[in-house]
């Protein structure tokens, strides 16, 4: 009897643990942004750091860009609070790992959706679509790509844009690859360079900083579709509905739009009307 009375309290203990573990580790769960409303805890965002206008860590530590707005809008409408929100840094290479590891809930990172990434994570949207374009000196005389011939583009290394416009348009043209856009920008500005070459909106976000207000302007060639979407894990339909749902909801009460024109607005960016959910331009 002795014996049945201790292992009965053994039990009970040992249930009583068990149940304190679930429960710190459904605590830990909620707090990583892996529930699809707010009840008091966190979600975590991925966006970028270093993209003006798009999503940029400033020295403050607050956060801006269009994909910083887009993403407050959507976890607003998904229960969180922007005091709820921890954004964290997603570089392009680490998106789907992010993703997959549970990291954050979703990124809205100048994440263009093609096939290669549906194949590994789910998307919402898209919620802009972006072109690849130039970004010129403002009296420059560059008027279309193949004008690039014997000039000399600037793109970061490992991007195919500047590679792109070698290859097929422009096959004279003198390519310099370095580690940041902010350097092809510096660049352009002291003559180092004739061009810029990457996505419009991240042309014009930089464009858009108060240094460089009134000095440059985009070409507008449109020589490529970039539909952004909001990355979501694979498997994850219940949040891709409900993003979709908060990102009809932004376009339709005039806060896209705002958004837009706060981001790009100073460097004359001619953006496309809000892209229909689901709908891929080719």
């Amino acid at each position: 009897m002795k014996l049945r009375k201790v292992t009965a309290v053994s039990a009970a203990a040992l249930v009583l643990a068990l149940s304190a573990t679930a429960c710190s580790s459904n605590k830990k769960d909620d707090s990583a942004g892996s529930g699809s409303s707010g009840s008091g805890g966190k979600i975590k965002i991925g966006i970028k750091y270093d993209q003006p206008g798009l999503g940029l860590k400033k020295p403050d530590g607050s956060f801006a860009g269009f994909d910083v707005d887009v993403a407050t809008y959507v976890a607003k409408q998904l229960g969180y609070e922007p005091n709820q929100i921890e954004f964290v840094e997603t570089k392009s290479a680490d998106r789907e790992n992010a993703l997959a590891r549970g990291d954050v809930k979703f990124i809205a990172a100048t994440y263009s959706i093609n096939d290669k990434r549906k194949a590994k994570v789910d998307f919402a949207g898209p919620y802009l679509l972006a072109h690849q374009d130039l970004l010129l000196t403002k009296d420059s005389k560059i008027s279309k790509a193949e004008d690039l011939n014997g000039k000399k583009l600037c793109s970061v290394t490992g991007s195919t844009s500047a590679q792109n416009i070698h290859d097929t348009i422009a096959p004279k043209a003198n390519l310099k690859e370095v580690s940041s856009y902010s350097e092809c920008i510096a660049g352009l500005q002291n003559g180092a360079v004739d061009a810029v070459t990457t996505d419009d909106s991240i042309l014009a976000g930089f464009a858009s900083q108060e240094q460089y207000k009134g000095k440059f302007k985009l070409a507008g060639l449109k020589l490529s579709n970039e539909n952004y979407g909001i990355g979501v894990k694979k498997g994850d339909a219940a949040t891709v509905d409900k993003i979709n749902k908060a990102l009809e909801k932004m376009v339709s009460d005039g806060s896209w739009q705002k958004a837009v024109e706060a981001n790009f607005g100073p460097a004359g960016y001619k953006n496309e009307p809000a892209p229909k959910i689901g709908v891929i331009v080719k």
